[in-house]
């Protein structure tokens, strides 16, 4: 917890000795929508809207639909903000992530902190406000498990990072459907425990791409801690239960036969790249494959879900 304490000091105006520098280089517009990491908040909006989608049996409601993702945006742009923030230390020593506004000297930390925890504090008040209270909670919710226990805790310290940071990742469809329904039926728990078994072979995928990113950053993943046998192992267990639980939106009568079909051939196909993983002979191509697949295996999904619903 120790490697923490620089990054908590300037919360209270003391002296950051991780990033001390004035920035000295100009910041553009696009830095501002880069540190919000605009790609995540998106595809976060997608699964948003299915929850919305799956609660609104008797058919969609503007006004709601809209304040909940403009909300739900903004809460994790909050998150993608505060993680560059906590994060720059690991980013400058990551080639992929070294260009990012904080790392390069585009813009300066405590900017960069005070803008996430403004649009933090936005988006959760208008969640409760104009929402409701349930689905304003599960946005606290998932911004401290992403902020706090993810990204300043356990991504420094355990291969269980992967595992326990995809609760903040299956909140957002949940809190569609909570805005909606304003309960927290079978379906959100269907919702959310299949949200939280896509993402730890997704994750898992990209960290078998970086490794040796990841391992030159300290950052102890489960392939630079353990391999990759045991991380295919664990990707495969965990396609294996995403896929079943896939079946139960089906079961529950939130999605029709044309999402069924989607999710048995789609998740045959995952489970069939999963197994392929151990014949691999080259096993960066076979993780860039998997992640690929592991996105538009998703979309696909949340589109059956939509249709179908």
């Amino acid at each position: 917890m120790e490697r923490l304490w620089p990054h908590l000091e300037s919360l209270s105006g003391e002296k950051d000795n991780s990033n001390t520098e004035v920035s000295v280089k100009p910041t553009t517009w696009k830095d501002y929508f880069h540190i919000t990491k605009i790609g995540i908040t998106l595809s976060n909006l997608l699964s948003t809207l299915t929850g919305i989608s799956l609660a609104s049996r008797e058919g969609w409601q503007t006004g709601t639909t809209v304040l909940t993702l403009v909300s739900t945006a903004l809460v994790i742009a909050s998150g993608c903000t505060l993680n560059n923030y906590i994060d720059r230390d690991i980013d400058s020593r990551m080639a992929r992530t070294q260009k990012r506004a904080l790392p390069d000297g585009r813009m300066q930390p405590q900017k960069v902190l005070w803008i996430g925890i403004t649009l933090g504090v936005l988006g959760i008040s208008l969640l409760g406000l104009f929402v409701n209270l349930l689905s304003a909670m599960l946005g606290l919710l998932g911004l401290f498990v992403y902020v706090w226990i993810y990204t300043a805790w356990l991504k420094r310290t355990s291969t269980l990072s992967t595992v326990i940071g995809g609760i903040s990742g299956a909140i957002p469809p949940v809190m569609g459907y909570s805005a909606v329904s304003g309960t927290l039926d079978l379906t959100a728990w269907i919702l959310f425990i299949f949200m939280f078994l896509w993402q730890p072979p997704h994750f898992l995928a990209l960290a078998m791409r970086r490794i040796e990113e990841y391992r030159a950053a300290g950052i102890p993943l489960l392939p630079v801690v353990r391999g990759f046998t045991e991380t295919k192992q664990q990707m495969l267990r965990y396609t294996t239960a995403m896929v079943l639980t896939s079946f139960l939106i089906f079961e529950v009568h939130a999605a029709g036969k044309g999402y069924l079909t989607i999710a048995i051939g789609m998740g045959i196909l995952y489970m069939a790249f999963c197994v392929a993983g151990f014949f691999a002979k080259d096993n960066i191509v076979w993780a860039q494959k998997m992640f690929r697949y592991s996105l538009l295996y998703l979309i696909a999904m949340f589109i059956g879900m939509i249709v179908s619903r």
